[in-house]
């Protein structure tokens, strides 16, 4: 732990934060005091333009950046937009890194995704594990550049003596989550498809390839709880799961779902459709060694996500 301790008046740029964990970040911000947040939207923004990324940043110069903005879905979208994840993640990440370091941005923290990891790596996975073996192939050029954002801040701090720090966070979910069934991930769609479900009186609920794949859920304010946890500990360096510690089955998420929910009906698995990696559990150690663990039990978490879907959906 080096540099600067931030403090409430920094100048705190935070990049993607209409997204779900860029806008948990502005409320994990505010609610801590931070009253000198920098926002832009895409529209005003376009992290893809290197010049345009170069001419914020020189003018702008905020203390410290939470990388957040990405473009981002599930297996489906994964899949079938490869072209476009990576393109768009690598130059996001390598623009706004680079366009840091020379504007003289020493602090920065860029968030990451699980998926980085190899497809059968030991469980649960811990930090060491990235680069050991083969990727999951329905979400790698995702993962490529994400893997590659995470080695621009490696190498960054060793050249140039910067503090860059990276969250791969687990799969997460809550307000400002995506419900396009096209393009959403597997909690916030089955949420969706389990509420239709009920309203139309079906019988039945279709849920995508085996039911057996194990996954962990976290609560997405308890993933901007982390980021500003490492934020404020003055952290300046390595890699940092965060998540929970404990997983379950993707049948076993269904049916939680279709407690809060109230859906009655009867689960039929497609097993024509992926199931992606077997089994993705994350180990905190790392982070859980400097004092911050997650704090949402899960069921509690898909009540609040639940309630806000249907708020905001207005059924």
């Amino acid at each position: 732990m080096s540099g600067v301790i931030i403090g409430k008046d920094a100048k705190v740029y935070v990049a993607g934060h209409r997204g779900m964990v860029g806008s948990a970040i502005v409320r994990r911000l505010q609610s801590a005091g931070y009253n000198n947040l920098v926002l832009r939207s895409r529209d005003e923004l376009d992290l893809t333009n290197q010049t345009d990324v170069r001419d914020f940043m020189q003018r702008e110069c905020p203390d410290y950046i939470f990388l957040a903005a990405a473009k981002v879905g599930g297996i489906q979208a994964n899949n079938v937009y490869r072209a476009d994840f990576i393109y768009e993640n690598l130059m996001i990440a390598s623009n706004v890194i680079q366009a840091a370091y020379a504007a003289g941005i020493n602090r920065l923290l860029f968030l990451g995704s699980s998926c980085i990891y190899p497809r059968d790596c030991p469980q649960p996975i811990r930090e060491e594990y990235l680069l050991t073996s083969s990727l999951e192939p329905t979400n790698e050029p995702y993962a490529i550049a994400k893997i590659a954002g995470v080695k621009l801040c490696e190498s960054f701090n060793r050249q140039y003596g910067t503090a860059y720090v990276c969250a791969m966070p687990t799969n997460l979910y809550g307000p400002n989550d995506n419900y396009d069934l096209e393009s959403s991930h597997v909690l916030p769609a089955l949420i969706r498809k389990v509420h239709e479900a009920k309203l139309r009186g079906d019988r039945q609920l279709t849920v995508w390839g085996s039911g057996t794949p194990r996954r962990e859920f976290m609560y997405v304010d308890d993933m901007a709880d982390a980021c500003v946890f490492l934020m404020e500990a003055n952290v300046s360096d390595g890699l940092f799961n965060v998540g929970t510690g404990s997983d379950i089955t993707i049948r076993e998420l269904a049916e939680t779902i279709m407690e809060v929910v109230g859906f009655e009906g009867e689960i039929v698995f497609d097993a024509s459709k992926p199931d992606g990696t077997p089994r993705k559990l994350m180990s905190s150690e790392r982070l859980h060694s400097l004092g911050w663990k997650a704090r949402t039990p899960l069921r509690e978490g898909i009540e609040r996500a639940y309630h806000e879907f249907v708020k905001n959906s207005g059924v």
